[in-house]
């Protein structure tokens, strides 16, 4: 058995997913409340999901690692 393991950073592990393909997903931050200014395009592209890059999901997955 390993060692040092590396735990699974809760916080981050309920903000992001990981889909099949390999790649991390994210909610856009802005659009629970406070949006009766926002316009019709910035809230449905708030909706969307975000996607991270390639380095950033490396980093990130080592974080949590439990995800699959």
């Amino acid at each position: 058995m390993a060692k040092n393991k590396i735990k699974t950073h809760k916080a981050s592990a309920k903000k992001f997913k990981v889909r099949n393909s390999g790649s991390v997903t994210f909610k856009r931050a802005g659009a629970n409340h406070n949006t009766t200014g926002y316009s019709t395009k910035r809230m449905r592209h708030l909706r969307e999901a975000g996607q991270l890059s390639g380095s950033d999901s490396k980093r990130l997955k080592r974080i949590i690692d439990t995800l699959k």
